[in-house]
Parts: structure tokens; sequence; C-alpha cells
């Protein structure tokens, strides 16, 4: 089994959706199947047909859920020493040299990748070039229009 790298925070947030899937939606859900049931003929019961919809879904992104977590490697990028170097969830400040134009991603794990928040998949162009390298360091970087390069600002453990 492949571990799959985490930040402490992506693994806070997907606790707090596995409770809420499990202390709120799943009652909430057996309720409404349930009140549903009570209406008569199942087969041409649209509320009771929506209702083991919705349980379906969440019974699934429950186990997806559970699953990630179980081949999760959680990694505490604040309880690491900052050497300057990047690595898996640190936030770095990257200046394209051609454009002079600032910046900042945070490396993720696929899961918790999220562009317009700044924070980038570890899988990612950007990060697979970014990772290893140290401040001050230039980097190529391919993308669809070609190459660009971008030279390491600042590599925070935030």
């Amino acid at each position: 089994m492949n571990k799959v790298p985490m930040t402490k925070a992506g693994e806070q947030a997907l606790r707090e959706e596995l409770n809420q899937l499990k202390m709120h939606e799943r009652p909430r859900i057996i309720q409404a199947i349930a009140e549903a049931r009570e209406h008569g003929d199942l087969k041409e019961n649209a509320e009771y047909h929506a209702a083991r919809e919705q349980q379906s879904f969440a019974e699934g992104r429950i186990k997806e859920i559970e699953a990630k977590l179980s081949m999760a490697h959680v990694i505490d990028v604040a309880s690491i020493p900052n050497t300057g170097k990047v690595i898996f969830g640190t936030t770095v400040d990257i200046i394209n040299t051609d454009t002079e134009q600032t910046v900042t991603y945070t490396i993720v794990g696929e899961d918790e990748a999220n562009i317009k928040a700044g924070k980038i998949s570890v899988s990612s162009p950007i990060a697979r070039a970014l990772i290893g390298k140290a401040v001050g360091d230039l980097v190529l970087v391919q993308v669809p229009s070609g190459k660009v390069e971008y030279e390491i600002d600042d590599v925070r453990h935030e």
C-alpha cells in the first residue's frame, strides 16, 4: 500500500468532513428515508428515491475519506527545521524571471490542491520542478505555452 502525502491541515479538513457526514448527514438521511417510507408505495415515491440517492452518495464519500485517511502520510512541515529548501508542505515565493511577477504557492497533497487558494499539488509540474531546490535557485518549468524560468525568492514552513 502506497502512502499518500498530506498536510496536517488537509488531514484535519478530511476528518471534519468525515465527522459531519457520520454525525449529521447520515442521521438526517436515515430520517428522510423513514419519513418517505411512511408515504406508502415506494415505486413512485420521489422523496424516497431522492433520499436513497443521498444516502448512496454520503456512504460513498465516507468510504472514500476513510480510504484516503488510511493511506495518508501526514507531514507537519512546521515541525521540520527550515533549511531554505523546497519540500512538501512548504510555502514558496517564486519570481518569473521574464515578467518579474511574484507568485506564492504552498505545495500540498493531491486532494488539497486549490490553485485559487495558492495550493498546488505535489505532482504538478511547478511543484515537481521546485522540490529539492533552495532559495536563490533558478527553476525551469515546462508549461503548455513553453518553458518558464522562475527564481525561488523565499521558502517558509507555515
